[in-house]
């Protein structure tokens, strides 16, 4: 897919303002610091914008703040979740606030869901 330099203007917007769940995680996700393997943020993805894709594992994390809980917020998350599954991406949610609360856990739970797909990828 080739990027509109909206895309990307909008994608830089996206980094430059993250949220503190945004950064918390991604001190830990950059520079191959989990398990070794690289993470974008803010990677477009068809009409969407991942927080944050290992593209090597088709791998989406996403952080939804407090928005996400209504109806509405859900219902967009779910046909979001089900048009990167159609790309051929695993979706992980967290709420922002067990990021803040327990990164650590957040980081774990991110961890087990790259080995199990690292190991379907090398059967």
């Amino acid at each position: 897919m080739r990027l509109t330099s909206d895309t990307r203007r909008f994608a830089r917007h996206l980094r430059r303002n993250q949220t503190d769940a945004e950064r918390r995680i991604w001190r830990h996700l950059r520079g191959r610091r989990l398990l070794g393997l690289r993470f974008r943020r803010q990677h477009p993805i068809g009409p969407y914008f991942a927080d944050f894709a290992c593209l090597e594992l088709r791998l989406v994390i996403e952080l939804d703040g407090g928005q996400h809980a209504d109806p509405r917020g859900r219902e967009h998350d779910r046909a979001r979740t089900a048009a990167l599954e159609e790309r051929g991406y695993s979706v992980v949610r967290f709420w922002d606030n067990d990021v803040l609360r327990d990164t650590q856990a957040v980081l774990a739970t991110i961890a087990r869901h790259a080995q199990t797909l690292a190991g379907r990828l090398a059967r």
